[in-house]
């Protein structure tokens, strides 16, 4: 009797790794775009849904891709506020959004493109000069992406403290004592603080809520 394949094992092969974008799209580069403080996200939602509303985005086998990616890079942080913990994101290039897109032979942003652009609510100009926007260099442009991309880890907690700093205990067994702090471990959200119990410099772990400068007292 001849044995059969597992289907399962033939599916398995037909499966393949989703494949990254390159740095730049072929004919593209990556252009800094200015503008008006905390509208970075609604300014790249915008331009996408214009783009794509023009058929600029490859889509319209009738008109040329003009667009491709457009990013607003961000970082996730974890932040611990009175017991409680959250993750919060924050821009790492407040005031600006990466567009990769085409520009006409002469170095200046197709006019469609311009205008598209120009008339959205909070933008400012591209970096550069006399309407032609300064490409971003490949360095500059794998920094960026690499920024832009999800963490794989968990992130760890912002400590605002760091060794050597004069701190007051706001809360638990040492409320209202001051300290060094020694050393901070921002994979448990806690800090480790000297202080001064029966004339003697103790270290004590604290948890990072519990903990604020004394000059801010």
């Amino acid at each position: 009797m001849s044995e059969e394949t597992p289907q399962a094992t033939t599916e398995a092969t037909d499966l393949e790794a989703p494949k990254e974008e390159p740095l730049v799209a072929d004919g593209m580069d990556w252009f800094v775009l200015r503008v008006a403080s905390n509208k970075e996200d609604s300014v790249r939602r915008t331009l996408l849904r214009k783009i794509k509303i023009e058929g600029f985005d490859g889509e319209d086998p009738e008109k040329p891709m003009l667009v491709n990616r457009i990013l607003v890079p961000t970082e996730k942080e974890k932040v611990i506020k009175a017991g409680k913990q959250k993750i919060v994101e924050t821009k790492l290039y407040p005031g600006y959004v990466f567009v990769e897109m085409k520009l006409e032979d002469d170095g200046r942003i197709p006019q469609d493109i311009f205008f598209l652009i120009k008339e959205t609510t909070g933008v400012g100009d591209f970096i550069g000069t006399a309407g032609r926007p300064s490409p971003m260099t490949l360095p500059e442009v794998e920094k960026m992406i690499n920024a832009a991309k999800p963490p794989e880890e968990q992130p760890e907690v912002k400590m605002e403290f760091q060794k050597g700093d004069h701190v007051k205990i706001i809360d638990g067994a040492f409320e209202n004592m001051e300290g060094t702090v020694d050393l901070t471990l921002p994979d448990q959200g806690k800090v480790r603080v000297i202080v001064m119990i029966f004339g003697r410099a103790t270290p004590v772990e604290l948890e990072y809520w519990s903990v604020t400068r004394a000059d801010e007292e």
